[in-house]
């Protein structure tokens, strides 16, 4: 036999994790009840007892986690938002930008086409003049010809007007291509008798407003006997309902409806009643 059998051990048996987490648990417990008992009630009043749940490292950490999320997640939509307004405005932009390309263009194309109609317009006005005039001499020499039917004959005259007349035909002229409208006086739209109106303004020379008036003006002449510069009347003399200027090779400019606007015509185009002449 050894001879520290008989000696006992000073060393304290060991705990198992078992038995600690036991004692942990029920001294967790006790501490988080707290009894209250009356000490001066009656005998025979029964203890009052409040339980005060403590907070947990468990329910903290879920609430730190849920306010981490709902900021998290509050970011993102804010991102998100940033992002769609970001894509919106450049939208707008690139559709304004794709707008004014457009409008640019068909304005480019509008100015072409209506260049291109004034051209055709001049080189078909030529034709006819060149036309009248070389048909001239043989329906002034023939009076049985077939233009003996018409009332009226283009001057033979190839000399540009002058004086008040050649400054009234040229103001008419640069108004070709301008909008009718009803009681229109310039300096972009005009009727017919307000055209008439502002071109013997720039002779001198004052018209009443009206056509019926205008027409009453001057000496009356023939179809066949017209200068630049004349007045042509549709309906009565004294009741015209329309007017325009006689500009020389049987042509005439007035301010016509409007779906033409100003234009220049053939006296073929729609025959005159009559006209007057005031220079």
């Amino acid at each position: 036999m050894s001879h520290t059998a008989h000696i006992p051990s000073h060393r304290k048996p060991r705990r198992s994790a078992s038995k600690l987490a036991l004692r942990a648990g029920v001294a967790g417990g006790v501490l988080s009840t707290i009894a209250v008992a009356g000490a001066a009630g009656p005998a025979n009043a029964e203890p009052v007892t409040e339980t005060i749940e403590m907070p947990t490292l468990g329910s903290l950490d879920t609430e730190l986690a849920s306010a981490v999320s709902a900021s998290a997640e509050a970011s993102h939509q804010e991102a998100l938002d940033l992002s769609l307004r970001a894509q919106e405005d450049a939208a707008i932009a690139k559709a304004a930008q794709e707008a004014k390309k457009a409008k640019a263009e068909a304005d480019r194309k509008a100015e072409a086409e209506r260049a291109e109609k004034a051209r055709a317009e001049a080189q078909e006005r030529a034709s006819r003049t060149q036309a009248r005039t070389q048909l001239s001499p043989a329906s002034s020499s023939d009076s049985g010809s077939s233009d003996s039917g018409s009332s009226y004959s283009a001057d033979s005259s190839t000399q540009a007007p002058t004086g008040s007349a050649a400054a009234i035909v040229a103001f008419a002229r640069a108004q070709i291509g301008d909008a009718y409208v009803s009681g229109g006086t310039g300096p972009n739209s005009w009727d017919c008798s307000g055209l008439v109106q502002a071109a013997y303004r720039q002779a001198g020379i004052d018209l009443p407003r009206v056509s019926s008036s205008q027409s009453s003006m001057g000496t009356s002449v023939s179809l066949s006997n017209l200068q630049p510069g004349d007045i042509l009347y549709w309906g009565s003399r004294s009741g015209s309902y329309h007017v325009a200027i006689y500009v020389g090779g049987g042509m005439y400019v007035g301010a016509q409806n409007p779906s033409t606007g100003v234009v220049e015509r053939s006296l073929d185009w729609d025959t005159p009643s009559g006209a007057v002449r005031i220079l």
